[in-house]
C-alpha cells in the first residue's frame, strides 16, 4: 500500500481486494474463534467470583449503588418539596383511578403506597413515580368486571321481596380478582427481565403505544359516564361493549340525576380552570397547586357519596391462584403496556438528564412492585406521566421523592382519613376525565405522521379502531400482530439500483437484509432493476441450442447419407454401363437411407432455413426485444448483518441463472459474520469461490474495469438481441 499526498488531497494505492484476499491480508479469525460455545457462555455464567458477585449484586440492587452516595444536602431538600408534591397528587389519582379498576377507593392509596417503595430499592431511573395509571387501571376494571359482575352478587331483599347487589361480596372478590392479576403480571415481568427480555418493549412503537393509550382513553370516558349522569347502565363485556355502553347510557339520558350532573360540570370547569392557571404560574410558582385535592375537599359532603374506611393498612394476603388460568391472557397484556409506558418514560428522563436505564433491570423492579403490592391488595401500576413531570419539574434527584410521596399517602391512611370518608364518585370522576385531556390531545399526532410516515399512521389508525372495538385485550393482541406484519412488510424488500455509469456493470443496492421473507422477493427486484428477464433468456437460449442440435444432427446424417454414395457408387463403377442404371440405383439406395434414418420428408435447405425462420421469428415475437448489455452485476449486501438457508439457495440460484445468459455475478460489501454464514451453508463452491466476493463495491468495479476489459474485448463484449 502506498500513499501520495498531492496538495490537500491524499491518494492511497492498494491491491483489489476480494474475500480470499482480504482473509490473507488481515489474517481474520473466524466467527467461531472469536465468539465462544454455547457451552463456554454457561460455564462463565455460573462461574463465581468476588468481582463478579459484587457486580451482581450491584445490578440487582441499583440502590446500593446511589444510596451510598447520596449527599442529603445537595439531594435531601429537592427530593422532599419533590416528594410532597408528588404525594398529594397521589391521593385524589389513586382514589379516581380505583373506580376506573371497579375496586373501593382505598385500594388506590394502597396502591400508591406500597409499590413505589419497592421500585426505590429496585429500579434505575431517578424520576419516573410509580403508582396507579389511567390505562392499567381501565385494563384492570375489565377484568374484575368479568369476572366479578353485579349479576353474579345479586341478592333478595326480604322487607320489600326486591332484589339488590351484594356490594361487600362483590368488592371483596373484584379485589381478590385485581390482585391475582397483579401478581400474576408481575411475576411474568420478572421472568422476562431475567431472561433478558427487555427488548420486548421495542415492539410497542411510539404510534402504537400512543394510539392504543388514547382507545384506553375512550374507554375511561365511557366508564366514567355512569358517574357523571347518575345512571346505572348495564355492563357489556366482549367486542364492541364500548358501543352498547355509550348507546344504553344514552338511552338512560332522560333519568339522569341532576344533582349529581351539576357536581360533575363545577367540578370539571373548577379542574380545567385551576389546572390552566396553574400552567400559566407554573414559572413563578415553587409547587404546583394541588387542584385534584382541593376539589375532594371541597365537595366532601355532596351526594354521590361512598364510605371509605382508611384507618388502618391492609395486611398481607396470597392470592387465589385458582384465577391465575382466568386472567394469564390479561395479565399478560398488563405486563408489556405497563413495561412500554415505564420504559418509555425513564428512557426520556435519563436521556435528558444523562444516565442510563437497564432495560431488563426495569422489567424485574416494575415486576417486583407489581408482585409485592398484589399481597397486599395493590392493582397493576406504572409511572404516571403528569406525576413524573411534577416530581422531575419541582426539583426531584432520585427515588427518594418517591420514598417522601409513599409516606404522605401512609400519614393519609392512617391519621387523615377522616377528612376522606365521604368521598364523591362524581367528583373522583370529573378528576379521571379532566386528567385524560393529555390523551386526546394525541390525536394531533395523525396530523403529524400524514405528513411523515404512512405507515405509522395506519398502525396508529388500526391499533385505534381495534382497540375502541375490541376492548383492550383483544386490541392490544391485534395491534402488535399488525404491527409486526407491517414491520415486516416493510423490511420485506427495499431495492435501488446505482446508474449503469460503468458500460456493461449493474450495481444493485437492497437497503434490506435477504432473508426467507423477502429472498423471492430480492430475486425479482434483480431481475427487474437490471431489465433482464431470465426465465424468458434462458428459455430462448435453450430454444436456440436445441434448433442448433437439430441442425447438427441433420448435418451429420447429410454426411453419412453422402459416405454411403460414395462408397456405393464406387462399389458400382466398374459394373455399371449404363448412365440409366447407375442414375436409379443411387436415387433407390438415397430413398432407402432417408428410409432407415427415420425421415419421412425430405428436408433440404430452403426447408430448413425456412423452419429455422419461422422458429425465431416464434420465439422473439413472445419474448419481446431487450438490450442484453451486461456482463457483470455487483450485489452489494452492505447492509446485510445476517443470512440464511433460504438467501444462500436463493444467491446460489441467482449466480446459476445468470450464468446461463453468460452474466457474471459478485458480491461486496459482506460483513464478516455474512461470510461465515456463507460458509456454514455450503455457498462456496468450485464455480463460486470467495474470488467473487470483494471488500467493497470501488473494489468490484476496478476489478470488472481492469482485470477483466481483456476477456471482453476479445469476445467483442456480448451479442445484442433485439
Amino acid at each position: 500500500m502506498e500513499k501520495e499526498e498531492e496538495g490537500n488531497c491524499q491518494i492511497v494505492e492498494r491491491d483489489v481486494l476480494d474475500e480470499q484476499r482480504l482473509e490473507e491480508v488481515t489474517q481474520r479469525k473466524s466467527y467461531t474463534d472469536t465468539h465462544p460455545s454455547l457451552t463456554d457462555r454457561l460455564k462463565d455464567s455460573v462461574r463465581c467470583s468476588v468481582p463478579k458477585l459484587k457486580r451482581c449484586v450491584m445490578s440487582s440492587l441499583p440502590v446500593l449503588y446511589w444510596l451510598p452516595k447520596y449527599s442529603v444536602w445537595d439531594y435531601g431538600m429537592p427530593d422532599l418539596v419533590s416528594g410532597i408534591s408528588v404525594g398529594i397528587m397521589h391521593l385524589p389519582q389513586g382514589m379516581a383511578y380505583a373506580l376506573l379498576a371497579s375496586l373501593p377507593p382505598v385500594f388506590g392509596l394502597y396502591t400508591s403506597l406500597y409499590p413505589p417503595l419497592i421500585y426505590l430499592f429496585f429500579g434505575t431511573s431517578r424520576h419516573i413515580s410509580i403508582g396507579t395509571f389511567t390505562v392499567l387501571s381501565i385494563m384492570v376494571g375489565s377484568v374484575t368486571e368479568r369476572l366479578a359482575p353485579d349479576a353474579a352478587f345479586i341478592i333478595n331483599n326480604g322487607t320489600n321481596i326486591t332484589t339488590e347487589v351484594d356490594v361487600t361480596a362483590r368488592d371483596l372478590y373484584r379485589v381478590q380478582v385485581a390482585a391475582a392479576t397483579t401478581v400474576l403480571g408481575g411475576l411474568i415481568q420478572v421472568v422476562l427481565g431475567m431472561v433478558k427480555f427487555g427488548f420486548v418493549g421495542t415492539y410497542l412503537s411510539e404510534p402504537l403505544v400512543h394510539a392504543y393509550t388514547t382507545a384506553a382513553s375512550a374507554h375511561a370516558v365511557v366508564a366514567q359516564l355512569k358517574y357523571v349522569f347518575g345512571v346505572s347502565p348495564t355492563r357489556f363485556n366482549g367486542p364492541l361493549s364500548l358501543v352498547y355502553t355509550l348507546g344504553h347510557v344514552c338511552s338512560l339520558l332522560p333519568q339522569t340525576h341532576l344533582p349529581t350532573l351539576v357536581v360533575s360540570a363545577v367540578s370539571m370547569a373548577f379542574l380545567i380552570t385551576a389546572k390552566e392557571l396553574n400552567s400559566f404560574l407554573s414559572p413563578k410558582l415553587p409547587v404546583p397547586i394541588p387542584v385534584e385535592l382541593i376539589t375532594v375537599s371541597l365537595h366532601k359532603d355532596t351526594l354521590a357519596s361512598l364510605y371509605v374506611n382508611t384507618s388502618v393498612l391492609s395486611s398481607p394476603r396470597a392470592p387465589d391462584i385458582n384465577l391465575f388460568q382466568e386472567v394469564i391472557g390479561d395479565a399478560f397484556a398488563l405486563a408489556i403496556v405497563g413495561y412500554a409506558i415505564s420504559f418509555s418514560l425513564g428512557k426520556t428522563f435519563a436521556l435528558k438528564h444523562g444516565y442510563k436505564v437497564d432495560s431488563n433491570q426495569e422489567l424485574v423492579a416494575l415486576g417486583l412492585s407489581n408482585t409485592v403490592g398484589g399481597f397486599f391488595q395493590c392493582f397493576s401500576v406504572c409511572p404516571s406521566m403528569s406525576r413524573s413531570l411534577i416530581q422531575e419539574s419541582t426539583g426531584g434527584k432520585t427515588q427518594m421523592a418517591g420514598l417522601a410521596s409513599a409516606v404522605i399517602v401512609l400519614v393519609t391512611i392512617l391519621k387523615l382519613g377522616p377528612l376522606f370518608q365521604e368521598l364523591p364518585k362524581a367528583v373522583l370522576a370529573s378528576i379521571v376525565l379532566v386528567n385524560l385531556k393529555g390523551m386526546f390531545k394525541q390525536c394531533m399526532d395523525i396530523v403529524k405522521l400524514w405528513r411523515s410516515s404512512k405507515i405509522d399512521l395506519v398502525v396508529w389508525l388500526v391499533t385505534l379502531v381495534s382497540t375502541l372495538l375490541f376492548n383492550l385485550d383483544l386490541g392490544l393482541a391485534g395491534s402488535i400482530s399488525f404491527f409486526i406484519v407491517m414491520l415486516c412488510s416493510a423490511c420485506l424488500i427495499q431495492c435501488s439500483t446505482l446508474a449503469r455509469e460503468i458500460p456493461g456493470i449493474t450495481i444493485f443496492h437492497s437497503s434490506a437484509t435477504v432473508y426467507f421473507a423477502n429472498a423471492d422477493l430480492y430475486l425479482e427486484a434483480l431481475k427487474e432493476k437490471s431489465g433482464l428477464d431470465i426465465s424468458k433468456m434462458i428459455i430462448y437460449k435453450r430454444r436456440q441450442e436445441a434448433k442448433q442440435r437439430r441442425r447438427e444432427r441433420r448435418a451429420a446424417r447429410r454426411a453419412k447419407r453422402q459416405a454411403k454414395r460414395e462408397v456405393i457408387l464406387i462399389a458400382f463403377k466398374g459394373f455399371s454401363h449404363s448412365f440409366k442404371i447407375k442414375n436409379a440405383i443411387i436415387t433407390y439406395l438415397g430413398w432407402m437411407s432417408e428410409f432407415q434414418d427415420g425421415d419421412t420428408t425430405t428436408l433440404g435447405s430452403s426447408s430448413d432455413d425456412t423452419l429455422s425462420r419461422d422458429l425465431e421469428r416464434v420465439s422473439l415475437g413472445s419474448l419481446g426485444k431487450w438490450t442484453w448489455d451486461i456482463h457483470s452485476i455487483i450485489l452489494d449486501l452492505s447492509t446485510a448483518n445476517f443470512i440464511d438457508t433460504v438467501a444462500i439457495k436463493t444467491m446460489r440460484n441467482i449466480f446459476q441463472d445468470f450464468s446461463e445468459i453468460d452474466v457474471d455475478i459478485y458480491m461486496a460489501g459482506c460483513q464478516a459474520s455474512v461470510v461465515e454464514q456463507l460458509e456454514r451453508g455450503d455457498f462456496f463452491s468450485e464455480s463460486i469461490t470467495k474470488q467473487c466476493l470483494f471488500a467493497s463495491v470501488h473494489d468490484a468495479v476496478l476489478f470488472l474495469t481492469f482485470d477483466q476489459c481483456d476477456k471482453f474485448s476479445c469476445c467483442n463484449m456480448l451479442p445484442c438481441y433485439s
